[in-house]
């Protein structure tokens, strides 16, 4: 009887260990939305892109821009936005990003001149690059690493991944009123979370013996990542062996290159480059280099397939991805305990898996498939992978980092997934063009194939990503802060 009552005790304990309270809930349910508008906002855009084509008159090249001027912001600064979260203060950049990105929202659906309109594009990806990685510190700093800090970056990673998927459906909604309120819908949001952050999130100290001492630093980052990307994303466009990408990748690399000598040379440097030495820190990145790539460059695939080639309405072809979505959702609640049972690592193998298998059971796919039969078990397979994946590789990437670090560490992941996507995206694009069907009208079957290499990349991207992850790494160490003297 007393080893039975040791044994509650214990399980009480463990229990009250992790109770948050309504102010931890509010705080998390904060960072938390402002993830999930990041989220919403690039699937709903991508859903009205053909309508807002039709009213502003633009072509498919002036399209891809609005897009791409989101990604272009959004990957060339969030390394940047994590660090200066760190040395400036989480809580006065997560705010004033989150205002800029309500401001930028309601111009961009006001607006008729399709520049001013990419331009607000362009400056919500730059806001989006602050808001995600200081979110994600937020929670790093606010909840105990363990078991609270695995349950809370569940849910963070949760609410960004539901956000994508689920908005597919709303943007699908959206667009069936004006392509307008894809941009309108976020505004209101953004306001209500900007009065609930100045209440509910933490004022934090800046670390004041940094700042300013790593000027160029953050100058040739921020102009390299910039460079970087840009050339990315235009180089389908352009052509991968164009004069024009390839001076763009030589002078972000030698931009890149300046940014790596002074912060080995300065005092206080923005980028600690020993943290990618712990080797569980590269293997997660790699892995979401991989995960992202891969699912956004086979949902961009698919979505001209579904539309395209079936003949799909927007809002049926997002219906059609929606169960992917639901079961990124619906896991929140489940996925810190799967982390603490089975282990980060087993759980990114496992989702990459699901994922690999996913892919490759739609290349069965043909010009009149069944959707139950031959389209929703990729599905599923794909929402099952992500699920299991995406917030393991965010424990992964940020477990033993300082509290110092995390802004940093919550930056490198997510630029790992942005340019990794970019990355992966302008291949596919690349290889979808080249593969191009002969003049006059196409039919579905010739549509299909020249889609197909796209989706065998992607496949291949998922397994790569896989034998990263299973390749042997360091035990991980874990760092702490000193105590104060």
């Amino acid at each position: 009887m007393t080893s039975t009552n040791t044994l509650e005790r214990s399980a009480e304990k463990l229990h009250d260990a992790v109770r948050w309270t309504r102010a931890q809930w509010l705080l998390l349910m904060v960072v938390c939305t402002v993830l999930a508008l990041d989220g919403l906002d690039v699937s709903m855009v991508g859903v009205a892109l053909p309508s807002i084509g039709h009213e502003l008159g633009l072509g498919t090249d002036s399209l891809q821009w609005i897009v791409s001027a989101y990604v272009l912001g959004y990957g060339s600064l969030l390394l940047l936005g994590g660090r200066l979260a760190d040395l400036l203060g989480r809580r006065r950049i997560f705010l004033i990003a989150l205002s800029v990105f309500a401001a930028a929202s309601l111009l961009g659906g006001l607006v008729n001149d399709p520049t001013v309109l990419i331009a607000t594009r362009f400056v919500k990806g730059l806001a989006a690059a602050f808001t995600a990685p200081t979110g994600f510190s937020i929670i790093t700093t606010n909840f105990a690493e363990g078991r609270e800090r695995n349950k809370a970056l569940s849910i963070f990673t949760t609410f960004g991944a539901s956000g994508f998927s689920l908005g597919l459906v709303v943007g699908g909604l959206m667009t069936s009123l004006s392509w307008r309120w894809t941009f309108l819908v976020s505004v209101p949001i953004a306001v209500v979370v900007v009065l609930l952050g100045l209440r509910y999130i933490p004022k934090d100290k800046p670390t004041a013996e940094n700042s300013g001492h790593d000027i160029w630093g953050a100058v040739t980052l921020a102009l390299g990542m910039l460079g970087l990307v840009y050339t990315l994303v235009s180089a389908p466009e352009k052509g991968w062996g164009s004069v024009a990408t390839i001076a763009g990748f030589a002078v972000s690399a030698a931009v890149l290159a300046a940014f790596a000598v002074i912060e080995n040379k300065v005092k206080h440097p923005l980028i600690r480059f020993g943290i990618l030495r712990e080797g569980w820190v590269a293997k997660a990145n790699l892995s979401a280099i991989g995960l992202f790539g891969s699912y956004l460059s086979f949902q961009f695939i698919v979505t001209l397939f579904l539309q395209s080639v079936l003949g799909w309405s927007p809002l049926g072809m997002a219906l059609a991805l929606l169960p992917a979505g639901l079961i990124v959702a619906t896991s929140a609640p489940f996925a810190d305990r799967l982390i603490d049972r089975f282990g980060a690592t087993t759980l990114i193998l496992t989702g990459l898996v699901s994922l690999g298998l996913g892919y490759v059971l739609f290349l069965r796919v043909g010009t009149t498939p069944n959707y139950v039969l031959d389209i929703l078990p990729s599905i599923i397979l794909l929402g099952i992978g992500f699920a299991l994946a995406f917030p393991s590789i965010n424990v992964q990437a940020t477990a033993g980092i300082r509290d110092s670090e995390q802004g940093l560490a919550a930056g490198l992941i997510q630029t790992s997934t942005q340019v990794g996507a970019a990355l992966v995206l302008a291949v596919t694009t690349a290889i979808v063009s080249g593969h191009g069907h002969a003049a006059g009208a196409p039919d579905a079957a010739a549509m299909l194939e020249q889609y197909r290499p796209g989706l065998i990349l992607s496949a291949a991207v998922a397994i790569a990503a896989l034998l990263v992850a299973a390749s042997p790494g360091r035990r991980r160490r874990v760092l702490t802060e000193q105590p104060a003297a």
